[in-house]
């Protein structure tokens, strides 16, 4: 063990000065030379086996993806080693963050909201306490329009802009607040379609920087229904997740998986190289089907309240991550539509709720991602007067 602390220590300190140089290329082929890239492949499988059993959560699990910027055999191996949220349970690159959540469990997260600058930051926990210092996954922006308001959401707490290479997607609302649309700065599937907007006909005009995200693909559509019980009970909602099929919550079902960022988004990791690929081809990026029309989407509702008559009020059951009571907490859990409910429309697969003046919970779990996750959460902060 002390032999593989010497090389972790030895790759932070070369992924470190990777960092600091923008010529990827260059880094690469330094590295490509160094004593590392030139260790036998059984060792070094054997070496990066350990270091993933190891170091099981963070930070120490920033020695694992450290591990893919040493150089393209590390990269390669690491890769292969390290499983996707969906079967570890673990979020290591910054992909992960758009790729489903684990299925046996729920991931816990949390987001914390600046009031005064209208920006939103998204955590992951690091332990059991309702809040901790947390590992930073996604952050998001508020903007207002005369005829809608929406979020952007970044990789980057410090650039929340649309033009930046950290721009990951977004959210936007109706006239009234009551009906959302999250869009993908990238195909979430081998067929979507892009939406066209302002940003998309400057990109395609080459009027802006290349760095421009390549378009909006709408990838869920949320509503908010008024609610009868008034203010004593929570919001009623819907969201048809149009990138998720409805047999993903089945035994065996898949959900559409991106691999790693588009080419438009590179430029946000210049010295890490395992995000860089040789190919822009969307089914290089993607696997996992389409939802055809034989199969339809995937739809999400609230799960109802129930009546306590102790508290007198309508409850649901956070499992003690939710203390503080608020229209804006929920559960969703898939909608049989017309369809026989069996255990997996029992399964709660994103909860959202108040533990603090600005603090508020996130759990979420397979077939949905970090990134969806969070935008559904960030509709729910909108006032909504129609539903209320």
């Amino acid at each position: 063990m002390t032999i593989i602390r010497s090389i972790i220590q030895d790759m932070r300190s070369r992924s470190e000065r990777a960092v600091q140089d923008r010529v990827v290329e260059a880094v690469t082929d330094g590295l490509s030379q160094s004593c590392w890239a030139n260790m036998p492949q059984e060792l070094l499988r054997e070496v990066l086996v350990r270091i993933e059993a190891s170091e099981s959560a963070w930070p120490p699990r920033k020695s694992v993806a450290a591990c893919a910027g040493v150089c393209r055999s590390w990269r390669e191996i690491t890769r292969e080693i390290v499983k996707a949220p969906e079967v570890s349970g673990k979020l290591t690159f910054p992909i992960s963050v758009k790729q489903p959540g684990p299925r046996d469990s729920l991931l816990q997260c949390f987001i914390k909201r600046n009031r005064s600058t209208q920006t939103y930051f998204l955590f992951l926990s690091l332990t059991n306490a309702l809040a901790d210092d947390g590992k930073f996954l996604l952050a998001a922006r508020k903007w207002r329009r005369p005829t809608c308001t929406g979020y952007i959401i970044s990789l980057d707490a410090d650039d929340m802009s649309k033009g930046s290479g950290t721009y990951i997607g977004k959210l936007r609302s109706n006239f009234l607040g009551t009906k959302f649309t999250i869009f993908d700065g990238q195909p979430p599937h081998a067929g979507a379609k892009i939406t066209k907007s302002r940003s998309t006909r400057l990109v395609n005009s080459k009027q802006v920087s290349p760095r421009v995200p390549a378009g909006n693909y709408p990838v869920a559509h949320i509503s908010y229904e008024l609610n009868v019980l008034g203010s004593r009970g929570p919001r009623r909602m819907q969201c048809s997740m149009d990138a998720i099929p409805t047999s993903a919550i089945e035994p065996g079902g898949v959900a559409p998986t991106q691999t790693e960022f588009s080419v438009s988004n590179i430029d946000f990791f210049p010295s890490l190289p395992f995000f860089r690929s040789k190919s822009s081809r969307v089914e290089n990026i993607l696997s996992g089907p389409l939802a055809s029309q034989k199969d339809g989407v995937l739809v999400l509702r609230n799960k109802a309240p129930r009546w306590h008559e102790q508290l007198q009020c309508w409850c649901l059951n956070f499992h003690g991550r939710v203390t503080v009571a608020s229209v804006k907490n929920f559960q969703l859990v898939a909608s049989p539509e017309n369809g026989p409910t069996g255990p997996q429309h029992e399964k709660i697969i994103l909860q959202f709720g108040k533990v603090g003046k600005d603090l508020f919970t996130m759990d979420y779990r397979y077939p949905i991602s970090a990134f969806q996750a969070f935008a559904i959460c960030l509709s729910s902060f909108d006032t909504k007067i129609a539903c209320e």
